[in-house]
Formats: C-alpha cells, sequence, structure tokens
C-alpha cells in the first residue's frame, strides 16, 4: 500500500498549517514542512510546538526564500532530505503548498499511486514548447540571474543587460535536456533518492540551476527525466490548478466542493484561505473512506468558457493585402446564421435543390465541410479564417457564379462584418431556434463544457449560461442593423416563413413555399 511523504513549502498562517499537517496525517500519511526562515519566527514556534507530538511529522532545514530565486529549490531538497530519513517506509513524496487541499479520499490517492508506478511531473522541452507563455525565455538559463526580480527589479534587468552586452551567454551543461512545468509534482522514493544523488555527484548542474531565474519550474522536471526511463513519467501534476489569462491563479471557494471532486487530480491549488466550510469538506473527505466520484475533469473547459465570455476581437491583425482584397462587387453573398447547424444544413440543401444556388455548410466553423482544391487555403479552418474574403473569392470563381449560400454560426460575427464591409452584396437570413434543456444539455457534451457523466448540478449551473450566451450572439447580430438581414423561426407556421425566405432569395413565393415546407426542418 502506498504511503506518501508530503513536501510542504510554506511561509504563514501557521494554524492552516496546523490544520493541513493534521489533516494529511490522519490516514497514515507522513508530511515534511519547510517553513519558510525569512517568516515570523512566532509563527514557526506555534508549528513546530503544537506538531511536536504528531511522529508523522518532521520539519526541514530552513532557508529564505524569494520568489523566482534557487532557495525555493533548496527549501524542496531540504524537506525532502528531512522526510527521506525520517520516513523510511514513505513510497511517495508529493509536492504541496500551504494553499493546497486534498480532493480525493486518502483511499482513492493510495490505490491510484498503486496502481500506477510512474513519477507525475510536468516536464515539457524547455526550447520547443510553448509553456511559457510571454516574457524571457531562454535567457532565463543563458545567462546568470543573482538578484530578485521583484524585489531589485532594477538590479535585476542592469545585470542582465550587462552579460548581454558583454557577451556573457552561457551553455546549458553537457548532457542535460532542459524541461520545464509545474512545480506541484508527485514522485516515488526511488526517484527521489536518485535526485538527492544527483544533486551530490553532479555540482556542475546545481551551479547552473543556481542562477538561472525560476529554477523550480525547470530543476526537477529536468533532474527526474535525466535521471529516470521517459516511460516510467507521466507528463502532468497531479494537482488541479488553473491560471487566469492575466497570469495569476484561479482561488477555489465555498461552493466549489462538487466542482473540484469532479476533477482529475488529487489535490488542488488555491483554495481561499477564506473558504473555511470548503476546506472543512475537504478535510473530512481525505481522512474518511471510500466515496463514490463522479470524474468528468470539465473545470479547465468551464473556466476558459465563463470567463471569455463577453469580449469581442480579433486574433489576428489584418493584413493590408487582406484589408484590399474584395469578394466582388457584382457578386451576392447569401448566409444562413443558425446554431442549430443541422437545421441551416436542412435548409441549404432545400435551397440548393429548389432555387439552383450553390451552397457550403459551416466552412468557417467546422473542419470537415467539403471543399474544392483551392490551392491549399481551404484545408484548416484556420487558414480559412484568416483569408476568408479570398476563400469567398475562389469559392465563387469555382463555381462560375455570382450567387452563393453559406451557413454560419452567430458566434461567428467578426465573419459577418468582414463580408459587409466588402463592396459584394450581402444577405443574411437568421434561422432563430427554441432551445430546451436538453439540447442545451448536449451542447454543454458536444462542445466538451460537461462530460455525459457530468452530475446535475454541474448541468444546472452551466445550463442558463449557455442559454445566455445564444441569446447574447443573436441582439448582438440585430444591433448590428445589418442590411439585407431577414428571420424566421422555428415558433412561427411554415406560412409565415415564406415572405422572409423568398426576399432573402430573391425567388418566387411557391419556390419560398417549398423551401420552407422542408420535412424536419426544425426536428432535432
Amino acid at each position: 500500500m502506498a504511503k506518501i511523504a508530503y513536501i510542504l513549502l510554506c511561509h504563514k498562517d501557521p494554524e492552516a498549517i496546523i490544520q493541513q499537517a493534521e489533516g494529511l496525517t490522519s490516514a497514515g500519511d507522513c508530511i515534511a514542512i519547510h517553513f519558510d526562515a525569512s517568516a515570523s519566527a512566532a509563527d514557526y514556534k506555534e508549528i513546530t510546538q503544537a506538531l511536536s507530538a504528531n511522529s508523522n511529522v518532521t520539519f526541514a532545514k530552513r532557508v529564505k526564500c524569494g520568489w523566482g530565486e534557487w532557495s525555493l529549490v533548496q527549501g524542496s531538497l531540504n524537506a525532502m532530505i528531512a522526510a527521506d530519513a525520517a520516513f523510511p517506509d514513505a513510497t511517495h513524496f508529493y509536492m504541496v503548498s500551504g494553499d493546497c487541499m486534498a480532493i480525493k479520499p486518502a483511499s482513492f490517492a493510495h490505490r491510484f499511486l498503486d496502481e500506477n508506478d510512474v513519477d507525475f511531473i510536468e516536464c515539457n522541452d524547455f526550447f520547443e514548447s510553448d509553456w511559457i507563455k510571454t516574457g524571457m525565455k531562454e535567457d532565463r538559463l543563458h545567462y546568470r540571474h543573482f538578484f530578485n526580480e521583484r524585489k531589485n527589479k532594477a538590479l535585476f534587468y542592469n545585470a542582465y543587460r550587462l552579460q548581454k552586452t558583454l557577451g556573457l551567454k552561457r551553455d546549458v551543461p553537457k548532457g542535460i535536456e532542459i524541461k520545464i512545468g509545474s512545480q506541484w509534482w508527485c514522485l516515488r522514493r526511488r526517484t527521489v533518492e536518485a535526485v538527492l544523488r544527483f544533486v551530490r555527484e553532479r555540482s556542475d548542474v546545481v551551479s547552473f540551476f543556481k542562477t538561472t531565474w525560476i529554477p523550480d519550474e525547470t530543476f526537477f522536471q529536468t533532474a527526474v527525466l535525466h535521471l529516470v526511463p521517459k516511460e516510467e513519467v507521466i507528463n502532468r501534476t497531479l494537482t488541479f490548478l488553473m491560471f487566469s489569462d492575466y497570469g495569476m491563479p484561479v482561488t477555489f471557494f465555498n461552493d466549489q466542493y462538487d466542482f473540484l471532486l469532479s476533477q482529475d487530480a488529487l489535490f488542488a491549488r488555491k483554495i481561499s484561505p477564506d473558504a473555511l466550510d470548503l476546506k472543512e469538506k475537504l478535510g473530512l473527505l481525505y481522512a474518511g473512506g471510500d466515496k463514490e466520484l463522479n470524474i468528468t475533469n470539465e473545470g479547465r473547459t468551464l473556466y476558459k468558457f465563463l470567463t471569455t465570455r463577453g469580449r469581442e476581437g480579433r486574433r489576428y491583425a489584418t493584413r493590408f493585402w487582406e484589408r484590399e482584397s474584395t469578394i466582388g462587387r457584382e457578386r451576392e453573398l447569401l448566409v444562413l446564421v443558425c446554431k442549430k447547424w443541422h437545421v441551416a444544413k436542412r435548409l441549404l440543401e432545400s435551397a440548393e435543390r429548389v432555387a439552383g444556388v450553390r451552397g457550403f455548410a459551416y466552412l468557417f466553423d467546422e473542419q470537415d465541410t467539403v471543399l474544392p482544391e483551392l490551392g491549399g487555403i481551404e484545408k484548416t479552418l484556420e487558414k480559412r479564417a484568416r483569408h476568408r474574403r479570398a476563400v469567398m473569392r475562389l469559392l465563387f470563381e469555382q463555381a462560375s457564379t455570382d450567387r452563393l449560400l453559406i451557413c454560419a454560426d452567430p458566434a461567428n460575427i467578426a465573419l459577418l462584418d468582414d463580408f459587409y464591409s466588402d463592396r459584394c452584396t450581402t444577405r443574411v437570413l437568421e434561422i432563430a431556434c427554441s432551445f430546451d434543456d436538453d439540447y442545451l444539455r448536449g451542447h454543454a457534451i458536444r462542445t466538451g463544457l460537461a462530460a455525459h457523466s457530468s452530475s446535475d448540478d454541474t448541468l444546472k449551473r452551466i445550463i442558463p449560461t449557455i442559454r445566455m450566451d445564444f441569446s447574447y450572439e443573436s441582439n448582438a447580430i440585430r444591433d448590428r442593423n445589418y442590411p439585407h438581414f431577414y428571420s424566421i423561426s422555428d415558433r412561427n407556421e411554415p406560412e409565415d416563413n415564406i415572405m422572409q425566405i423568398s426576399t432573402f432569395m430573391d425567388v418566387t413565393e411557391d419556390k419560398a413555399r417549398e423551401i420552407a415546407h422542408t420535412p424536419y426542418l426544425f426536428a432535432d
């Protein structure tokens, strides 16, 4: 049976640290605590006195820690050394912070580790991956960083620029491939012992990392992949954590207990200090027995969906040659806008058959839309989106026609804006549909916002948001006041939609009636 030695890095809130240590050791596991030497001496005394009788708790030699410095790695190493010596029967070492809490029972965690004889640590290629989104990348390693960027910003950047000016760039130690990832890992005992030997034997590597910037994201990741066969390493963290698009960690609160339990992870970070109810529930969860869990792992997808709502903008700046390109003044582009793609596709097929107009379905929304060869520009959604006017011009030329019919998702309002700003004549027919809860539930599953096994509570939370999003998209289009804008609805009788279809497509009422009476047009 697995026994976990937790490596706890902390610097504040002694009462919470005491509770965390007692909770994590309540199921037979153990913990080594590194309390920042620059923090309060009184707080450290309170922690040591409160936990002195707990044989499953040990304390590491303290160092003063600073963000982005080697000191965070040294504190971790000191805690690993203390845990290795104090707990010889520990099978796994799991790095946590004072803001972390278990989101699975101890029995689940032990069983999971028993069934997976691997190390869990993020270990992406430093130079090839996009793990670092912004700011300094290669220069974290190639230049020596002696000052703390947050405390001595001027000294940090002046020293960095001076080295660049003097050509003091250095290479990575020979035989070492630099990896990068989250500092929250779970390693087997033999891996930890190998890392500690590596530190003793490879002073050149340690010296190198001591003057890199943010080595807690690179040192252990590099050492583990250097020492352990890659098939015994899983490139992921077992701690559920998310970051906002401003680079700040997302904090969890009292009402997110079920949300956290459903994530495919053993711990979560960061739990709000004020989330006392959540902390109490999670503490009882870890110490309790087995619990039926519904793991759906939709957390990051849900967070992205909820936090990006309402934001508008273009991902790529428009190139001058795209601005000057045009579909053609003499051409007419007909656009069916509908959230239910199957409904718009039925109407498009009927319009092709009845009115003889050539059509293409969701070519700017759906990768698998069938298109003719257009010189490669048609192969990916990204290319089509970036060169949409060129795509349409080529389609007009391929079809040898001045009228084309396409479908578009109402979320793709930038597409409509672009076409209406062109010299061609653009007409839009909105197909308004009703959305019951079953459809919205299916939409959430199809788009990855939820899973088939998602709890009813999760779905009840996101369905109103999705419904509101659909309404927002429709209103945003209507608020544009586009010319040649028409609308039909599944709430109307087919006869009530005829005039809108007739005017939109410029066809006779008889042909519009046949299109409006398309069998099962609005059926799900």
